[in-house]
């Protein structure tokens, strides 16, 4: 897939590139914009069939991804100049795409660190945050989809399974491997 010169496809690419093998194996780009055609890509059919139809790009957020194995729908929005997902944003992006048959992932991507310190205190609860300069990491904003089974450690003690958790505001998770989520989630 072709996309234009600039920070903000650079951006998108690394969502493709890393973000999407590593967070979800064998999942789909539904649709890439670009800032120079605003649709880069778009399966407007796959998505139709999750449930959602989009009129106004306008809304769309920057990269929407599809996870077949877990029927997620990854919502990211690529931060290089504007902000993250926001209070406001998610509100909007969840009305956006009611409809889904798939369960919504919030995601913020940033190029760096640096930048995502900026907009930290911005950044919505229930949501999740990836870095490209540091693609093997994401950022629990007490998002439920990824942190789902990883932050969860099952064990036999005394011939019973205990189950143990962190239970933080934020949870950072290191370990690209996905774990299913627990029963009940």
């Amino acid at each position: 897939m072709h996309l234009s010169p600039g920070a903000h496809n650079e951006l998108a690419r690394a969502i493709l590139d890393q973000f999407l093998p590593r967070w979800l194996p064998g999942g789909a780009a539904i649709y890439v914009g670009d800032t120079g055609g605003k649709w880069g890509h778009f399966d407007r059919d796959a998505l139709s069939k999750l449930g959602v139809t989009l009129e106004d790009h306008g809304k769309i957020p920057d990269v929407v991804l599809y996870d077949r194995r877990r029927n997620w729908l990854v919502l990211v929005e690529c931060v290089t100049s504007h902000g993250p997902v926001n209070g406001k944003r998610h509100d909007e992006l969840q009305d956006l795409f009611r409809n889904a048959t798939a369960g919504l992932v919030y995601v913020t991507a940033f190029p760096t660190r640096k930048l995502m310190a900026k907009y930290l205190t911005e950044i919505a609860w229930e949501t999740e945050v990836w870095c490209a300069e540091a693609p093997s990491h994401l950022i629990h904003f007490d998002g439920e989809r990824f942190r789902a089974g990883r932050n969860i450690c099952l064990h036999q003690r005394r011939g019973r399974t205990v189950v143990g958790g962190a239970h933080g505001a934020a949870a950072v998770v290191a370990s690209p491997r996905v774990a299913s989520p627990p029963p009940g989630s």
